[in-house]
């Protein structure tokens, strides 16, 4: 069991290098006027069609869960910016 803890390890840390968008996304749901809570973000993404919960949405911002391509577009429209404002480096 040792090996595969390990190894489950080692995955969580390739997937957090993976997903550089997570903290971004956090970083603009905190800075919008007024604050996006992660559950308002569930609501906003669910009116587009895209159901995601709060747990989903927190992982994603802390790295654990990858965001896809078509996830992030959504979020961008929720948070009402770019989806390159997610990759500009701060």
């Amino acid at each position: 069991m040792r090996g595969i803890n390990v190894g489950l390890r080692a995955l969580k840390k390739l997937t957090a290098k993976r997903n550089s968008t997570g903290a971004a996304i956090k970083r603009i749901r905190m800075a919008v006027t007024p604050k996006v809570t992660q559950e308002d973000m569930v609501g906003r993404l669910a009116k587009q069609g895209l159901l995601l919960s709060q747990g989903q949405i927190a992982k994603i911002e802390n790295g654990t869960r990858p965001v896809m391509d078509y996830e992030l577009t959504a979020i961008a429209k929720a948070l009402k910016v770019k989806v390159e404002d997610f990759f500009v480096k701060t």
